[in-house]
């Protein structure tokens, strides 16, 4: 390590107080305490026609210094204009955004800590702006907007359902994440006692699939789940134990697929499924009425969280690992 330290203004004007009386290099350096070699080259950089002016060297070396450090990677305007179209108008983090860079170009093009660093000193406001002129300031676009995700010591109050199967009698297969069919399910609440969503991970490729249902009860969602995996590989459903699921025994009498179920109050058992309702809560905050909410319209957001890259996926997107094929996202 070096702990070389580069001449200040006070001894630039020792060095011309010095040169003034006459002394020789090897006696200057001797007086400051530097090396002749450093008093030979500042005098060789910043003398003009054999004139060495203090100050004058001082603000050349302080140019130099400016000059020598590396540029910003968001200044290329080009990649600010990629980073800033992810993250405010398809909702990538960060650490997507430079993952899927990473994965496709084959080198770190801009890392998840320089973008997060320009969203909290504010370079990315007015780009966050021009996204959405209710925000205001790009770290409100982030996922969790600093906020808590649980009310701690919240209690389940959700009514309790008969099960088939214990999550710990789930297959192998499934727990490993070694193929494609095993299925995580949830429904993501709209207003008091309207419509709904159902949803559905695979939990090997984390593809989404979403079906919007009149109510949260128990023969919509049921018929809902039927619909939608019907002609899909399917292997296990792994729920909650929410009343919605009540009639888990009509879907695996139509597609002969078992339900297991965890314990309650371990939301982790179907980690896959609670973080695809979390993404979804960016486009549908809580509160929100699904009445207007058609299939069509939900299929645009499921499209956008298919083909985010996730990092668990070695920055490949649940589309390419469910259909086992590859996108040009860059």
């Amino acid at each position: 390590m070096s702990h070389y330290k580069h001449l200040t203004i006070v001894e630039r004007e020792k060095l011309d107080h010095f040169r003034a009386e006459g002394k020789s290099i090897a006696s200057i350096a001797e007086s400051l305490g530097r090396s002749k070699s450093t008093i030979s080259r500042e005098l060789r950089r910043n003398a003009s026609e054999g004139e060495y002016i203090p100050c004058k060297a001082q603000a050349q070396y302080q140019k130099r210094r400016e000059a020598c450090r590396p540029a910003k990677r968001l200044a290329d305007p080009a990649l600010m204009a990629f980073v800033c179209d992810k993250l405010f108008n398809h909702q990538w983090s960060p650490e997507q955004i430079a993952g899927r860079l990473r994965q496709e170009r084959g080198k770190c093009v801009v890392s998840c800590a320089t973008i997060y660093r320009a969203i909290w000193c504010g370079m990315l406001d007015e780009a966050a702006r021009e996204a959405d002129p209710c925000e205001g300031k790009a770290k409100r676009k982030l996922r969790h907007r600093g906020k808590k995700r649980h009310r701690k010591g919240a209690e389940e109050r959700r009514g309790k359902i008969r099960i088939s199967n214990e999550l710990e009698n789930r297959p192998e297969d499934a727990n490993a994440r070694s193929r494609i069919g095993d299925w995580e399910a949830d429904t993501v609440a709209g207003i008091q006692g309207g419509a709904c969503i159902v949803t559905l991970n695979d939990r090997k490729s984390r593809y989404l699939i979403a079906r919007v249902v009149p109510s949260k009860s128990a023969v919509p969602v049921a018929e809902a789940i039927i619909e939608a995996l019907r002609g899909q590989p399917a292997y296990t459903i792994t729920p909650d134990r929410g009343k919605e699921f009540a009639l888990h025994s009509k879907v695996t009498e139509a597609l002969g697929v078992p339900f297991y179920f965890p314990k309650p109050h371990q939301p982790w058992q179907r980690g896959t499924n609670e973080n695809s309702n979390g993404l979804l809560r960016e486009y549908y905050p809580k509160g929100s009425s699904f009445y207007a909410v058609t299939n069509e319209e939900l299929q645009v957001v499921v499209d956008r969280l298919n083909d985010r890259p996730r990092k668990c996926l070695g920055w490949k997107t649940p589309r390419e690992v469910y259909f086992n094929t590859v996108l040009h996202l860059t």
